[in-house]
């Protein structure tokens, strides 16, 4: 018996089971709900990080510095980090179609408000409001493929969402920075409305009703902290997320720095990076559907040793090449290993589990960050990479000797 049809038998959450499947692949038309979540995530994840490129721009024409700016880009992950378990809370028994189709209203709301925005208020609000559409469509989402196919197929479907996380890197953030540079930065924001409007008219044709079998109570979120496999699986995310964006944030630093290339082989480093997280994210699924502990083994364990054998020995062109590559497909793996880890530790509280995931992924965004950036004003660059890779080589050492997703009990 393969691990799928395990958990098949053991339940894929008390929502899965209520949720209609067919005994053999699904329908085309689930799939294409599936890449309306997809295309949903990629809406989601370039409206986030969309004034990284625009920035000064927007700081200039709202007349702020571009320090203050940067709540921009702050808010809304500290906002999705609270949202997540408040909003699995507050949806209660609504129908998960009708929360992910409101959560893609808002998305289209907070784009037009940013587009409009008269003055720095009012786009702090914009970013409030994609503060809830982060927390809540990341809770939501990948749970949501339960509704839409056999739970043999679960895993290869959420890394079909997932991957719209790398395609917004890849082409969704590029092509706003590129538009803001023609036309204006409002005009991207306005894009990304656009981009919105259609993820929300897909939803609305596609997505079937997805009635979860019970609300999930403030004393659920507690789960997840008991259950042995899930706490181990928040606290490998803590250290893996905390690794991996400590170093990551200094991307451009350590290929220019580190590496010595030029700006010009820069920028296309950077699309290989991203190019390959695309691909890590689209085969990570089938790894996954293998068994969480794996891929997630594999993702801690390329990440650290793309970055301590970099900070040791990297130079060069083909260097820099070469950890770009192995570094992209890694991240591309990490967020269907994690969910993945999630959904096998909380068979009977999905969304629980993706609610304090979706946390501790914001929490660690914001932690590594901030630690990389100590670290590379203590050290220099180097500082940043043997951080991030510590981190990683001790989140692999915790998924090799503590519990396995399936431990249920404490």
């Amino acid at each position: 018996m393969t691990r799928t049809e395990q958990l098949t038998l053991d339940g894929a959450g008390a929502d899965a089971l209520a949720a209609p499947r067919a005994a053999a692949d699904a329908p085309a038309s689930a799939w294409l709900a599936v890449a309306s979540l997809g295309v949903g995530a990629f809406a989601t994840v370039t409206t986030e990080f969309l004034p990284i490129g625009l920035l000064p721009n927007i700081a200039a024409t709202l007349q702020v510095s571009e320090g203050t700016a940067g709540l921009m880009v702050t808010m809304p992950g500290v906002v999705a980090a609270i949202a997540g378990p408040a909003l699995i809370v507050a949806s209660g028994r609504l129908d998960r179609r009708s929360v992910l189709i409101a959560l893609s209203a808002l998305l289209v709301a907070s784009n037009l408000l940013a587009a409009l925005a008269p003055n720095f208020a009012t786009m702090l609000v914009a970013r409030l409001l994609l503060g809830l559409c982060v927390g809540g469509f990341w809770t939501f989402a990948p749970g949501a493929t339960a509704y839409l196919v056999p739970p043999a197929q679960q895993a290869r479907a959420m890394s079909y969402v997932l991957t719209g996380i790398s395609v917004a890197t890849v082409a969704g953030v590029p092509a706003g920075s590129l538009l803001s540079n023609l036309i204006g930065w409002r005009a991207a924001f306005g894009a990304a409305a656009v981009v919105a409007a259609i993820v929300l008219a897909f939803q609305l044709k596609l997505l079937s009703p997805m009635p979860p079998a019970r609300a999930t109570k403030l004393r659920d979120l507690l789960t997840p902290l008991v259950r042995g496999g899930a706490r181990m699986g928040l606290l490998v995310t803590l250290f893996l997320v905390a690794g991996h964006f400590a170093a990551y944030t200094y991307l451009t630093p350590m290929l220019l720095q580190v590496f010595g290339q030029p700006p010009a082989i820069v920028t296309p480093l950077l699309l290989v990076y991203g190019v390959a997280g695309f691909v890590g994210t689209f085969f990570g699924g089938r790894l996954a559907a293998r068994g969480a502990r794996g891929i997630a083994f594999i993702t801690a364990a390329l990440i650290a040793a793309t970055l301590l054998v970099s900070a040791m020995f990297g130079s060069g062109l083909v260097g820099g090449a070469l950890v770009t590559l192995a570094w992209g497909i890694a991240f591309g793996f990490m967020p269907v290993a994690m969910t993945t880890w999630m959904l096998e530790a909380l068979p009977d509280a999905p969304e629980a589990g993706q609610a304090l995931l979706v946390t501790a992924f914001q929490v660690a965004i914001a932690s590594g960050a901030l630690f990389g950036g100590l670290a590379v004003d203590g050290v220099g660059v180097s500082g940043a990479m043997w951080l991030g890779g510590g981190l990683s080589a001790l989140a692999a050492v915790l998924i090799g000797a503590g519990a396995s997703p399936r431990r249920a009990a404490a």
